[in-house]
Formats: structure tokens, sequence, C-alpha cells
């Protein structure tokens, strides 16, 4: 029943008159700098058989790159994809550290993680630069997964929408209403990651519909409902299924939960 009136929102808000592509739920996890490739491996091997044959949600892990070359190997022909946390706007060159587009797609990525609150505040990525990295991870065939989201202080300060929307049409300058089927978007409270500390549901709710409604705004309705936005921040199996439950959250980008296969394909089974 709360299926099939999901469809008949949609299909009602489409005042275009044309079709409204449905939202796919993806559920991400992010290692962030943590595990060897032997406990890498080990991981999704455990993690590809809890998974096996979930396919209306899409599952993804975030791995350092030391270890996406020998994950990939362990992923292919199952229904777990690979993200980067990171990546260089330049195809080659003197960027000492850094890893461009073709070199992730070499090991089999898919997807990408940019603007996490962490590259914002310890390496002091703008949003600038994180449009960057956005326009040219779309431009060489990898998906963005765009984190938005505010700090504690910005929020007690009601600054939250402000912050966000800063993020949202900074973070997506230039990208087209074509490019958007390709973008992710993870709405961070920055508060409440790796805190213990989450968002209620309808605190979430609140800003993901913002962000849809804002998303309206910069391109269409149809545009909007076909985007994907996750939540990220502190999310687990406990709690998940209530927030990914909300109308507007549509799977969640998940730290310390996915370093646990177990845990980790729980979340995965409740957005099911």
């Amino acid at each position: 029943m709360k299926y099939h009136k999901k469809i008949n929102m949609l299909i009602k808000a489409n005042k275009s008159g044309g079709d409204i592509p449905m939202r796919k739920r993806i559920v991400a996890g992010n290692w962030k700098m943590n595990k060897t490739n032997c406990e890498a491996v080990e991981i999704i091997k455990e993690l590809k058989d809890l998974v096996n044959g979930i396919d209306n949600v899409g599952v993804v892990i975030g791995a350092p790159f030391t270890v996406l070359s020998d994950l990939n190997k362990v992923v292919n022909g199952t229904n777990i994809k690979l993200a980067a946390q990171n990546m260089y706007p330049a195809a080659n060159g003197a960027y000492t550290g850094e890893i461009s587009p073709e070199m992730l797609k070499a090991v089999g990525v898919e997807y990408v993680i940019l603007g996490h609150s962490e590259r914002r505040e310890y390496f002091g990525e703008t949003n600038e630069f994180v449009n960057k990295k956005v326009k040219f991870a779309l431009d060489n065939g990898l998906k963005p997964i765009l984190c938005v989201g505010e700090k504690l202080e910005d929020r007690e300060s009601n600054n939250t929408e402000a912050v966000v929307e800063d993020h949202v049409v900074n973070g997506l300058k230039n990208i087209t209403k074509e490019e958007m089927k390709n973008v992710v978007i993870a709405y961070e409270p920055v508060w409440a990651i790796g805190t213990g500390k989450t968002a209620s549901p309808e605190q979430a709710e609140e800003v993901h519909k913002f962000i849809r409604n804002l998303l309206v705004k910069l391109y269409d309705e149809e545009t909007s409902q076909g985007v994907t936005i996750q939540y990220g921040g502190s999310m687990k199996s406990s709690n998940s299924k209530e927030l990914i439950g909300k109308e507007n959250i549509d799977g969640g980008l998940v730290g310390g939960a996915s370093l646990d296969a177990k845990e980790f394909a729980a979340i995965i089974k409740s957005a099911v």
C-alpha cells in the first residue's frame, strides 16, 4: 500500500505530464582510512554472501585507494559496486599523491565520494573545488556522490538551510539535467558524523525535502524526483529502517557501521 501511494504521489507531482523516473535506493559504505587489503577482502567476501540477490537497492563500498584493485576482483559479477573516497580533477600530471578518474575506472570504480565534510574541514576543499571535481568526474564516466551538510553551530544558529543551499547550488554549478541522472547527493549533518548522534528521522526528512525542492528550482520536478538523496550521519541498523522509510530519504552513506559486514548488510536489507 505504501509503495503504490508513493507511486501515485510521484505521478501527481509531475505537473509537466511526462514520466517521472523512479529513484533507486542506494546504501553506500564509506570506510574512510580503515582496513588493509587482507581485512578489506575478508569483509567483502562475507558481505557479498549476505546481500546476494538484492537487486532493488544499490550497494556501494567506498574504500581506500590501496584496496580497490583487490576488491574489484572480489565484487566482479556481484551486486556490489565500488566507490573511491576522493579524486583529483585532472587526467594526469604533476599532482603528487593524487588519483585521476582513469586510474579509478581501471580498477573497477563506478562512484566517487566528493565534498565530504572531512575533506572540506581538514583539507580546505571549497565549493568551487568540489564543483570542479563533480564536473570532471561526470565528464570522465564516474558517478559522484556529492556530500552536503551543516556543522553544529550552523544548526544551532538556524543556518542549516543556508549552508545546505550553498553546498548544493555551488556544488552543482554548470551540471546539466542530463548529468544529474548520474549524481547522488548525500546529506550529512556534520554534527552527527562519528559522534553517535543522529538527526531524528523528522530532522533528516526536513532537510532532504528542502534539497528536493531546491533541485526543482535549479532544474525541474522530473529531475528532482529522479535524484537519489542519501542520509549520512551515524546511520546504523537500529535506526536505518525509520530513516530510509521517510519519503525523501533514498538510502544512506554509512561510516563506521559499514566496517562490519553483518551490520552493513542489515542496513542494506532495511532499505529493501
